[in-house]
């Protein structure tokens, strides 16, 4: 098979959830480029439908702007059914929604039991509701791939002092306790659709640059070999590409880190 052939996406659909912008956003672009057509969901349907435009004008493939909100079952279920009804097949499902640090501060022993609870069903629990609906489909028609979003929260334990000495609000221990659930339910995940054909890999992104105080961005690019922190519209869109075409399709249960080697320098 050619190399060009390998990455080519034509006429395949994919779902990137929360991906009205940042890194789902510049997924949903590297997958459009490649030729498949684009489902993003966001919680508020305004908002999926500016980035599905967006797409479909630069990219020229067929988009659908759905609404959804992950922590609900019946959301999830009701998304699921409109994707694949869209072209009778879903091929690629990239769980990127997230976030939800909620007002409390990071730090565990002031932060709220009602933000720990909502981290996890966001990142988590609402990431399982999505492999579980829209799963369901690929197996049906014995193909799929699986892309969950996780972190570096969830492989290396964080230095708060970069965090507590640039004013800026440290990461929750329950986003961390999220982003390992998420990896370990990739391989486990991987080994459950192994058979009917579906291939469950993760993206664990290190950190990227989205107008952070100064402060903190020299702090945090000391400690990565490249010196840097990763860029929009760049340093994601190879790994999402690579885990959604055929290239990968003798890669499944894997955690592709793309951190600049954060997560392995001392």
């Amino acid at each position: 098979m050619r190399v060009k052939d390998l990455f080519n996406l034509k006429g395949k659909v994919a779902i990137v959830t929360g991906a009205h912008a940042w890194l789902g956003y510049d997924m949903a672009c590297a997958l459009a480029e490649a030729g498949c057509n684009i489902i993003i969901t966001s919680r508020e349907l305004s908002r999926a439908k500016e980035a599905t435009d967006k797409i479909a004008n630069e990219y020229k493939v067929e988009t659908l702007p759905l609404t959804m909100d992950q922590r609900d079952y019946e959301q999830v279920k009701a998304m699921a059914e409109e994707a694949y009804k869209w072209k009778g097949h879903i091929d690629i499902l990239i769980n990127n929604a997230g976030g939800g640090s909620g007002k409390s501060e990071g730090n565990l022993f002031k932060r709220s039991p009602e933000d720990i609870v909502n981290m996890i069903n966001t990142n988590l629990t609402g990431v399982l509701f999505c492999c579980k609906e829209v799963g369901k489909y690929m197996v049906k028609q014995g193909y799929g791939k699986i892309i969950n979003i996780g972190s570096i929260a969830g492989i290396v334990g964080r230095d708060r002092e970069m965090y507590r000495k640039t004013n800026k609000n440290e990461q929750p221990v329950d986003y961390a306790a999220a982003k390992a659930g998420v990896i370990g339910m990739t391989r486990d995940l991987a080994g459950l659709m192994s058979p009917y054909g579906v291939y469950v890999n993760c993206i664990s992104p290190g950190g990227f640059y989205k107008d952070e105080p100064e402060q903190f961005v020299e702090a945090y690019s000391s400690r990565v070999m490249l010196g840097r922190m990763g860029r929009m519209n760049i340093d994601i869109k190879g790994a999402a590409l690579f885990l959604a075409s055929p290239a990968s399709d003798y890669i499944t249960g894997h955690n592709l880190v793309v951190d600049g080697g954060f997560s392995v320098w001392k």
